[in-house]
């Protein structure tokens, strides 16, 4: 029979009178009361400090760095206590990426756990995302009822702009007779010409078939060549039916967004794979303030408009250099008034050119 209760006997921590007291196991207890009753004593001082001990003998050595052993509480004895773990609004680090995940390493656990069981769904659609065999897809497409016709595409161009010439000129060479171009069916004797400046997408006609028991070595083949046609996505086009789309790959095949297979490291602000790019995993980044950079937009570049070490303009120095040339690429004079400068040329001077 398990424990269900936390027996507390003769605790006389600070303020507490020799206390006898009974807890329930894995509840939500809250303790109030007036200041110096005991509230802190009991639960900080006596129940976390004992039960501190055997968390503490869990953790690496690194980890007890941080987590320093409390003394032992005048307390005669406290039965069914689990390891414990208490969190206030103290900081033990001074370290931005240490948290009390970190601290306590049940980030580690949450990484792993994440990575194990979660499920990646497309940020644009929203649907789920997940890997396919093509033994998985042959066994979802065998479902579609007796004699049902359909046919295997295999998408080449998603959504992006061009003639694509060369594309149909080498499918023709390989062996494809047909191709379905923004929903239309083309066949490649013909002579297709594309507007360059829209989007297209352009599927091709891998095979045709009727549903029957008898198909699956061919079904499997197709959709094998399908697939190492268009990098893994697949498109099964039912006559008079919904279209069905498989990905071998972490992607979604409606939108085309693909990801790597989830790892622990994808979970952790401290690696740059999950980090994100703008923070760098500190939560925080910094921006200058730009009127206190410019507080008189009356003044030019040359009367030094710019109040920042460093940026001062003056003969023969590299400030001056990289003012002209920004000036110069984006069609403005060092001598006219910043605040006469568009956004773009200010942003050219004050955050840089880019890869200009």
């Amino acid at each position: 029979m398990g424990i269900d209760k936390i027996i507390i006997k003769g605790a006389r921590e600070h303020n507490l009178k020799n206390i006898d007291i009974e807890l329930p196991r894995d509840k939500l207890i809250v303790m109030t009361g007036l200041s110096g009753s005991g509230k802190s004593s009991l639960a900080f001082d006596t129940i976390y400090a004992d039960g501190q001990r055997r968390y503490i003998e869990s953790l690496s050595s690194y980890a007890r760095m941080f987590l320093g052993q409390m003394e032992k509480p005048d307390v005669d004895s406290i039965e069914g206590l689990s390891p414990a773990i208490s969190i206030d609004q103290k900081t033990t680090s001074k370290n931005p990426r240490s948290t009390v995940g970190t601290v306590t390493e049940i980030y580690d656990y949450l990484r792993l756990l994440y990575a194990r069981v979660g499920i990646p769904h497309c940020p644009v659609c929203g649907k789920e995302i997940r890997q396919q065999t093509v033994d998985q897809i042959v066994d979802k497409v065998m479902e579609l009822p007796e004699r049902t016709k359909f046919q295997i595409l295999s998408p080449i161009v998603r959504g992006r702009k061009g003639e694509y010439r060369k594309e149909l000129e080498d499918l023709v060479k390989q062996g494809y007779a047909r191709v379905r171009i923004d929903g239309i069916i083309y066949d490649l004797s013909e002579q297709i010409k594309l507007d360059k400046n829209k989007k297209h997408n352009i599927e091709v006609v891998v095979d045709r078939l009727v549903m029957k028991e008898d198909i699956k070595s061919r079904l499997s083949d197709s959709l094998e060549v399908a697939g190492n046609l268009s990098g893994g996505l697949i498109l099964i086009d039912v006559i008079d039916g919904e279209e069905l789309s498989f990905s071998q790959n972490y992607a979604c095949p409606e939108h085309g967004v693909s990801i790597e297979e989830l790892v622990p490291r994808m979970f952790s602000f401290n690696n740059p794979f999950g980090a994100c790019p703008t923070c760098t995993g500190l939560g925080i980044f910094r921006r200058i303030d730009v009127d206190l950079i410019l507080p008189n937009r009356d003044l030019t570049i040359r009367e030094n408009a710019i109040k920042a070490s460093g940026w001062k303009y003056a003969d023969g120095t590299i400030a001056q250099m990289y003012f002209d040339a920004v000036a110069n690429e984006y069609g403005f004079s060092v001598d006219q008034p910043v605040k006469e400068l568009t956004k773009e040329q200010l942003d050219a001077v004050l955050y840089g050119t880019g890869e200009k």
